[in-house]
């Protein structure tokens, strides 16, 4: 590249990031430095390559994760302190849809559907044990206190999450998108239900199955690989459905199917916990978090979720964000994963490491910065007038004085 094309360019990238000023950073590109914003800069961006405006301008949040991906750009400071600057001001990214329709709306076939979904859990479990806590839980966690551990934060999860599905001895309950395990497991253990969990991943299948047999819970449990789609057929009916994290994999496409599927196979009167990452208003998604970690992942509304409901006559007993509890989550995750670097660099590239740190990262700024809250929705199919007339859950009768 000519010298004067080299110049043009580095201009026109510092005027693109110069948006971004809310507060001050630098920029560094060869031998120049830019301050952007007014103050002591929080951190730097390093950039050893520029990046063309047509890929900024074509979707910023690919051509910047791409960028840090391969190394051509660099934070110096915290990472996830500079990505929470600059998603605190998404709404100045650039994304054109439509040079980008085949990444943004993708198929929502099962043969699809069940690809996108096993390329991201099917990664390797050995993988997700050196940064996810004992209990396998790749969901938020739920700090009761401050002091508590990630281990301790997931077990607060479940352990509510049980609560307000109201279990009863004999009881029958769906985990629609089970991960390996464990909150059916204490379901089993706790409440003696009888639970049935299903999932795509081959990998959660097999873990799963073993922690059944290590528990001794055969007789209570049993996990299938199964597409949601595929329960009214299967032939059972359940007293109480939860779901968590799953309802990001169905597509808007699909919302009211899934919502048909949980009715047709819940009790009059039953409970179904939902558990979803949630956005305030309804869009595809982020070109980068959709090409490089869950293809074809869509975010919910909370109102058009809401709104479905009603037409399978779905009774809301209670709305609750844990957004800031996924914040946290995320940034203890963050911590694994750096503290298990080495063994990590046995399984995965330099690239595979920069796209996860990131992937991280920033989900940890999107949480914190409200661009996504994480919303758990308590209703029952039709009218339950067993259950208590007050909350027979809550934070407040466990919170240590």
């Amino acid at each position: 590249m000519l010298k004067v094309e080299e110049i043009a360019e580095e201009k026109a990238m510092v005027k693109f990031l110069e948006r971004f000023s809310d507060n001050p950073f630098c920029v560094k590109f060869k031998n120049h430095e830019y301050m952007i914003g007014e103050g002591q800069p929080a951190f730097t961006v390093k950039l050893n390559r520029a990046i063309p405006m047509a890929e900024l301008l074509k979707s910023t949040s690919l051509a910047l994760g791409e960028a840090y991906m391969q190394g051509d750009l660099d934070i110096e400071g915290n990472l996830y302190e500079a990505l929470d600057h600059f998603l605190g001001q998404m709404g100045k990214f650039s994304t054109d849809e439509n040079a980008l329709k085949k990444l943004m709306f993708s198929s929502t076939a099962k043969s699809n559907q069940k690809q996108e979904v096993t390329s991201h859990y099917d990664i390797g479990n050995d993988f997700y044990k050196l940064w996810l806590d004992e209990t396998l839980s790749y969901s938020c966690g739920y700090f009761l206190n401050e002091e508590d551990s990630l281990y301790q934060a997931q077990l607060n999860k479940i352990d509510y999450t049980l609560e307000k599905l109201c279990l009863k001895e004999g009881m029958s309950l769906l985990d629609i998108g089970c991960g390996w395990g464990y909150l059916l497991i204490e379901a089993a253990k706790k409440y003696k239900v009888h639970g049935m969990g299903i999932t795509l991943s081959k990998e959660q299948y097999k873990e799963f199955q073993k922690r059944i047999e290590e528990e001794g819970l055969q007789e209570y449990l049993t996990v299938v690989l199964m597409d949601y789609r595929d329960l009214p057929k299967y032939g059972r009916q359940f007293d109480r459905i939860v779901s968590i994290g799953m309802l990001e994999h169905v597509g808007r496409d699909n919302y009211r199917l899934y919502m048909e599927c949980a009715n047709q196979v819940l009790k009059p009167g039953g409970v179904f916990l939902l558990h979803f990452i949630s956005a305030l208003q309804e869009h595809p998604g982020d070109p980068w978090i959709k090409k490089y970690i869950f293809p074809g992942g869509v975010v919910p509304s909370l109102r058009e979720m809401m709104s479905y409901m009603g037409d399978y006559n779905f009774h809301t007993l209670d709305v609750e964000n844990l957004r800031l509890h996924y914040n946290r989550t995320l940034l203890k995750w963050l911590e694994n994963f750096e503290e298990n670097l080495e063994e990590i660099k046995k399984m995965f590239d330099e690239t595979f490491i920069r796209m996860w740190r990131l992937y991280l990262s920033a989900c940890a700024a999107t949480f914190h910065n409200g661009i996504i809250d994480i919303h758990q929705i308590l209703m029952t199919k039709g009218v339950n007038n067993e259950l208590p007339s007050i909350r027979w859950y809550g934070a407040e009768n466990k919170r240590e004085e």
